[in-house]
């Protein structure tokens, strides 16, 4: 049996420090990916909900998670993911968002956001760079699923904006 050494909270501010593999600015509790830590008769139990299904990042974050806290004598360590509640970006920090931004990737709106705004129009997408709003898509998958690919047409980069859902 394991005495609970480590609190919760503990573990949580260890694990805020693991960036997301693929956006390295932001940590994977910015990001909504860490949804709790459960102190078990025989270890801890860290839950997370990959950004999508098929994730290519969720193997690294896991081995992340375990030896980020296994260097701190937390052990034993295991990761459940959990698909249920589906991941969104409802669930990512404004710090986040922000963080993202600076980064060069249009951070999303909000998991209710659509294509078409209420009055009918096409939403546009702000250029994190240069804020323009004169931008186009150019593909609808960037370097990654939960990304796609934009152009900004006042400073002429292309830019990669984070899909909501």
């Amino acid at each position: 049996m394991v005495s609970p050494a480590h609190s919760k909270e503990e573990l949580f501010q260890l694990l805020s420090e693991i960036p997301d593999p693929e956006i390295p600015v932001v940590s994977i509790r910015e990001m909504g990916m860490l949804r709790d830590i459960n102190i078990l008769d025989d270890g801890y139990e860290v839950v997370i909900t990959p950004t999508y299904t098929g994730c290519p990042a969720m193997s690294m974050i896991e081995s992340d998670i375990k030896s980020t806290l296994q260097k701190h004598g937390i052990s034993p360590v295991s990761v459940k993911l959990v698909y249920s509640p589906a991941w969104t970006t409802d669930w990512m920090s404004a710090e986040a968002k922000e963080k993202m931004r600076k980064y060069g990737i249009a951070p999303p709106m909000q998991s209710t956001c659509n294509k078409w705004s209420a009055v009918g129009k096409p939403v546009v997408i702000s250029c994190p760079r240069c804020q323009s709003k004169h931008t186009h898509v150019i593909s609808h998958f960037g370097s990654t699923a939960c990304k796609a690919l934009y152009f900004c047409e006042s400073c002429k980069e292309p830019f990669e904006y984070f899909k909501c859902h």
